[in-house]
């Protein structure tokens, strides 16, 4: 029997520590391929590079894992994987372990889950991991064996078709355990902070915030990572909202 086809990608590059972290705790159970950013993409929801050339490398691997980049974006690094990278159809697809949150309505702008939403499309079970937690220095241990879990439970038993999962881990702290949910709805605030340059210009520098807009809501991401659980919410790449099309019909279904 073939071991399993392990495909992982992210946005932070591929000198992230989250990805390499996901790509160790994965390894023992099946052949790797990292396939990522050669810069940073944070962002980048699900962009494509039209109109320019993309580039892939063959870095240094370890045992069970071999490394690419490409000069563009997530979604890139998915697509041209399974054009051209691995040698079949991958077992999984993980994305991350990425530096910050990506929860609730973080999923609309993400690379990470760009990726992750790329790979449902395309068939492979697929799982965006990210971590509360920004900086460069994260540590990823106290999450990392329900990493572990979710994986090998989705590489072993699979998804839903055109379901995927977006999985939060709650940062500097052990979590208390797992919990399926809903994304909160909410918004951005303070989104833009401004500066002068040198010579008196103002510019503008994204920054924000996620404001929960049902903090009372006790089935949602925010809620349970707010009680140190980690989350994990079922996503779709089809974005179509079913229970308004009655309604809708009625205001615009029109014939000559």
């Amino acid at each position: 029997m073939e071991r399993p086809l392990i495909l992982i990608t992210n946005d932070d590059s591929v000198n992230a520590p989250g990805i390499h972290a996901l790509a160790d705790c994965i390894a023992p159970y099946g052949d790797v391929y990292i396939v990522a950013p050669a810069e940073p993409h944070s962002g980048q929801s699900a962009a494509l590079t039209v109109g320019a050339p993309l580039h892939i490398r063959e870095h240094e691997g370890r045992e069970n894992v071999r490394v690419f980049t490409v000069s563009g974006t997530p979604v890139d690094c998915v697509k041209l994987a399974l054009h051209t990278i691995v040698p079949r159809k991958p077992d999984i697809l993980l994305s991350g372990i990425n530096h910050g949150s990506n929860s609730g309505t973080a999923i609309t702008y993400s690379g990470t889950m760009g990726a992750v939403l790329e790979g449902c499309m395309e068939g492979i079970p697929s799982v965006g991991f990210s971590l509360l937690h920004h900086s460069i220095k994260a540590d990823f241990t106290l999450g990392i064996d329900y990493v572990r879990q979710i994986a090998l439970d989705v590489l072993n038993n699979g998804l839903p078709e055109w379901v995927c999962l977006n999985v939060n881990i709650p940062a500097k702290v052990k979590p208390e355990g797992i919990r399926v949910c809903r994304a909160a709805k909410g918004h951005w605030s303070e989104e833009y902070k401004r500066y002068l340059d040198p010579s008196g210009n103002p510019f503008y520098w994204l920054t924000g915030r996620f404001v929960n807009g049902e903090p009372e809501a006790t089935d949602t991401d925010e809620y349970w990572l707010g009680h140190k659980y980690i989350s994990v919410v079922p996503v779709t790449p089809d974005q179509s909202y079913l229970p308004a099309i009655k309604d809708m019909s009625k205001r615009f279904d029109y014939s000559r």
